[in-house]
């Protein structure tokens, strides 16, 4: 057996016990209080010991039905061998704890009969036929309980499976995203090194390559995080747009404009680098004077909204309910990292240009 599923024996075990230890505390207490509160005369220290230490065969027994509960479930109410199972188990625990119990009262006589505690035999009859109903009601209980207790089990579980399968499936949206920094976008940088090297341009060349080196590793070291601080983030837009500048020249204008309040704030690793990736190829892309892009950053009512502005034109009709295979593909990762506490929208700017934001819950590490 292994140490996790020995620690959870000990652990049913140490239940088990304590709470029929406080079933039989209370009842040997009341009882003997009551009893003496009315005037009666017995063996008060023998019969606490005898009503406590009647519980033990229930307490022995509890283990046993739920183990049963679990292989013989009452959903299989139409089948024969659940119900045979269960009634020769409350049977049993009858006659071990009639058997029991006229034992202690046989040897101890806590009632202080006059006549003695009688025989044996008519004890464990007594106790056998005057604990049917009760031990019938005390199994279903246990079986109720084992029932509740296993579906609390069971459905805990299941949030777990559905919260790993939502990790890892984060985790492969997040790595697509990586690998789907567009292709040209790669080749587009390696053209126009090539371009700087044919120039003779061997310093700029050198820094684009340098640059290029750096986002590329940056992209892999952090594959395995969900959340950065937005000032990594920020650090990360600021690396790509370095190369995209030195393709675009003097037509790509940038303007931040975050807080610094706001830097540790926790944010998806490249929530930013789709969106802006989108406004350069829609927005700035197809202007020949280029323009400007503007990332923001705000807080408000517990939300931390980032914002990425650039005054290229409008979103054609067609564009507004697909922004692209990066846009869609970070909603669905913000879907499953928020549910729906967030906002992803696109929309047109007046007097011209477009917007996106995204807002999510504001929290820190």
């Amino acid at each position: 057996m292994s140490r996790a599923l020995a620690g959870r024996a000990t652990s049913r075990w140490i239940w088990v016990a304590a709470v029929w230890l406080g079933v039989g505390l209370f009842d040997a207490t009341q009882t003997v209080f009551s009893m003496r509160a009315e005037g009666m005369h017995h063996a008060w220290v023998k019969l606490f010991v005898t009503l406590l230490l009647a519980w033990v065969p229930l307490a022995c027994a509890t283990p046993v039905i739920l183990d049963l509960a679990r292989r013989f479930p009452l959903a299989r109410f139409h089948s024969a061998t659940t119900w045979a199972a269960h009634i020769s188990a409350w049977f049993a625990i009858c006659v071990v704890s009639s058997i029991w119990v006229a034992g202690f009262e046989r040897l101890l006589d806590p009632w202080n009969n006059p006549g003695g505690p009688g025989s044996y035999f008519d004890r464990v009859e007594y106790r056998f036929f005057g604990g049917l109903v009760s031990y019938f009601v005390l199994y279903g209980a246990i079986l109720g309980v084992g029932h509740a207790l296993d579906s609390s089990d069971r459905l805990a579980r299941e949030q777990t499976q559905t919260a790993r399968l939502s990790e890892q499936l984060s985790r492969a949206q997040l790595n697509a995203l990586r690998r789907q920094i567009e292709p040209h976008f790669l080749f587009n940088t390696l053209n126009a090194i090539a371009g700087l090297v044919r120039e003779r341009r061997n310093e700029e060349g050198v820094s684009m390559i340098a640059q290029l080196s750096d986002f590329l590793r940056r992209t892999i070291e952090d594959s395995n995080r969900q959340e950065v601080p937005l000032s990594e983030e920020i650090d990360y837009l600021q690396r790509y747009l370095a190369i995209q500048k030195v393709r675009f020249a003097d037509r790509l204008r940038v303007d931040f404009q975050v807080p610094e309040d706001l830097m540790l704030s926790q944010v998806p690793s490249l929530v930013l680098q789709p969106v802006v990736e989108n406004a350069i190829k829609h927005g700035i892309a197809k202007q020949v004077q280029g323009g400007r892009i503007r990332i923001s950053a705000s807080r408000s009512n517990g939300m931390v909204s980032l914002k990425v502005y650039n005054d290229g034109p409008a979103l054609r009709a067609s564009d507004k309910p697909t922004a692209g295979i990066g846009i869609l593909n970070l909603r669905t990762r913000l879907e499953n990292l928020y549910g729906t506490k967030f906002e992803l929208t696109l929309r047109d700017e007046l007097p011209h240009g477009v917007e996106a934001c995204v807002s999510l819950p504001f929290r820190e590490k």
